[in-house]
C-alpha cells in the first residue's frame, strides 16, 4: 500500500508531517520521519528533487552528484513517502493554506538556500548584468551551456576577473573562472582540452601534458578577495572547538586553500572588504576594496586603507538565502528561529527549519571526535584537491533526526483531514501528470 492510499484508508489519526523541499535535507527529513510512523509528504518546487545538488555543484562533481542522487531517490522513492513535484509552496500552495488549513502535525521546512546574498555595496546591484554577476546564475550556466536548447543566461568570462567570497562556493566559482580561461586560451591554439578532466588533472598537469607553460598563454587569472583571513575561511567547522581544534582547523583551511591556489592557479586577497563600486558609463568596472582586521572574531575596517580594483566583471559569491515565503516570518535575511539549535520557526508552532535553510550556510562541519581530520578530508575532496569526495557539504543527518523527533510529537491528523488531503494531492499529482515516483523520475530527466 502507498502513503496516499494510507491516507484514505486510515481509520485512526495519524502523524503526518510537510516537508518542504525534496533534495539532501527534505529527503533525509522524509525518510526519518516515516522510520518514526509519520506519513511525510514532500512538496517539491521543481520537477527534479535534487536542488543545489543539480544546479549548485559545477559539472566536475559527477561522481557525487550521482551518490546523492541514489540517496535522494532511495528516500523519495519508498511507498511510505509521498512526493508532490512541480508545487511551489506560497504560488501553487498558498503557505496558510498548507500550515492553518490542512492540519499537518508538522512542517519541516527543507526548501534550501537558493537566493543570491546582495553584494554589500551601495548601488551594486543597479549594475547586475552590467558587470556583475551573481553566483547561482553563474554556475548555473556553466553546467547547462553544453545543453542542447539551453536558453538561459549566457557568460562571456573575460580575463582578470574578480571574486568578492570565502567560502566554498566561491572557491568553485574562482575554478569556473580560471577553467573556462585557460580552456579559451588553448582553445585559440587549436588545443580542445575537456574542463572537467582538466579540473581533475589541475590546470598545471594539463599544460604540462601538453608541453606548455602558464606565461606562454599570457592569462592572469581570477583574483578571490576575502574580508578575513585565510584560516578563518568558512570552508570547515566544528561544534564548539577547543582551542587546540580552533587551531586545527585553521592549519586545515591554510593548507586547503593553498592547494586550491597552487592546482587552478588562483590568486587569493586577504583581508580586503568591498567598499565601493567604480563605474564607467552604464556599467561597473571594478571595486574599491579597504583592508580590514579582525579583531575577537569581528572584521573592522582601516580607515584610510581603500584601494581601487579595476575589473571587466566582478562575481558575487558571498552565500545564499532562502526565498521569503508570505506567512513566514524573517529576521535579516534568514528566517526568524527562537531556537538556532532546534531550527523552530518564531510564531508558528510546529514549523522547523533544515539544512541551508536555516543557516545559509554550506560549510562542512562534523561533530565527531576526530571531526577536524574528517572535515579536513572531505572539503580537501570536495574542492578537488584530496581523495575522491565521499559527501556533500550539508549532510545534516543529525540535524534531521533531532527534527523529525520534534515533528513527531505534534499532533496527530484526522481521519477526515487526512482523507481530503489524499483527495487533494491526487488532484495536485494529476495536475502535473504524476503517476509514480520512479516514473516521473524517469520521464523528467535532467536538463
Amino acid at each position: 500500500m502507498n502513503a496516499v492510499q494510507a491516507l484514505r484508508d486510515a481509520t485512526e489519526p495519524k502523524l503526518v508531517v510537510a516537508i518542504i523541499g525534496g533534495a539532501v535535507a527534505g529527503s533525509e527529513a522524509a525518510a526519518a520521519c516515516a522510520a518514526r510512523g509519520a506519513i511525510p509528504v514532500v512538496f517539491e518546487q521543481g520537477a527534479r528533487p535534487y536542488g543545489k545538488i543539480e544546479d549548485g555543484l559545477p559539472r566536475w562533481h559527477e561522481k557525487l552528484r550521482d551518490k546523492e542522487y541514489v540517496k535522494i531517490n532511495d528516500n523519495l522513492g519508498s511507498d511510505a513517502v509521498i512526493f508532490v513535484p512541480n508545487t511551489e509552496i506560497g504560488t501553487a500552495l498558498p503557505w496558510d493554506e498548507l500550515y492553518r488549513e490542512i492540519g499537518f502535525s508538522a512542517v519541516v521546512l527543507a526548501n534550501g538556500a537558493w537566493r543570491d546574498r546582495r553584494l554589500p555595496v551601495e548601488g551594486a546591484d543597479a549594475y547586475e548584468g552590467r558587470g556583475l554577476v551573481y553566483q547561482n546564475e553563474l554556475v548555473y550556466w556553466f553546467n547547462h551551456y553544453d545543453d542542447e536548447g539551453y536558453d538561459g543566461p549566457v557568460f562571456e568570462i573575460p580575463d582578470e576577473t574578480i571574486v568578492v567570497g570565502g567560502g566554498l562556493a566561491s572557491i568553485d566559482v574562482v575554478k569556473i573562472v580560471n577553467l573556462e580561461l585557460y580552456a579559451r586560451a588553448l582553445r585559440a591554439r587549436d588545443i580542445e582540452v575537456d574542463i572537467v578532466e582538466m579540473e581533475i588533472k589541475g590546470i598545471p598537469r594539463t599544460l604540462e601534458a601538453l608541453g606548455l607553460r602558464a606565461e606562454e598563454l599570457g592569462v592572469k587569472g581570477c583574483t578571490l578577495y576575502y574580508r578575513r583571513r585565510k584560516e578563518d575561511m568558512p570552508l570547515a567547522s566544528a561544534d564548539n572547538p577547543t582551542p587546540e581544534q580552533l587551531a586545527k582547523l585553521q592549519n586545515a583551511r591554510v593548507k586547503i586553500m593553498d592547494r586550491v591556489i597552487r592546482k587552478y592557479f588562483v590568486k587569493f586577497e586577504e583581508l580586503s572588504r568591498p567598499f565601493h563600486t567604480i563605474v564607467e558609463g552604464d556599467r561597473l568596472t571594478g571595486i574599491r576594496f579597504q583592508k580590514t582586521e579582525v579583531v575577537d572574531g569581528r572584521v573592522r575596517g582601516l580607515e584610510g586603507s581603500e584601494f581601487d580594483v579595476d575589473a571587466p566583471m566582478v562575481i558575487s559569491s558571498i552565500g545564499s538565502i532562502p526565498r521569503p515565503i508570505e506567512g513566514i516570518p524573517t529576521k535579516g535575511e534568514l528566517y526568524y528561529y527562537d531556537s538556532w539549535d532546534t531550527g523552530e520557526v518564531h510564531g508558528l508552532p510546529g514549523v522547523f527549519g533544515l539544512g541551508n535553510v536555516l543557516t545559509g550556510k554550506g560549510n562542512i562541519r562534523d561533530s565527531r571526535a576526530n571531526a577536524i581530520e574528517i572535515v579536513e578530508k572531505v572539503v580537501a575532496a570536495y574542492l578537488g584537491v584530496g581523495d575522491e569526495p565521499v559527501e556533500t557539504p550539508d549532510r545534516v543527518s543529525a540535524d534531521v533526526d533531532a527534527v523529525a523527533k520534534q515533528a513527531a510529537a505534534g499532533a496527530a491528523m484526522s481521519v477526515d483531514a487526512m482523507r481530503t488531503l489524499a483527495d487533494r494531492i491526487e488532484q495536485r499529482h494529476e495536475e502535473v501528470g504524476y503517476q509514480s515516483f520512479p516514473t516521473w523520475i524517469n520521464t523528467h530527466a535532467s536538463r
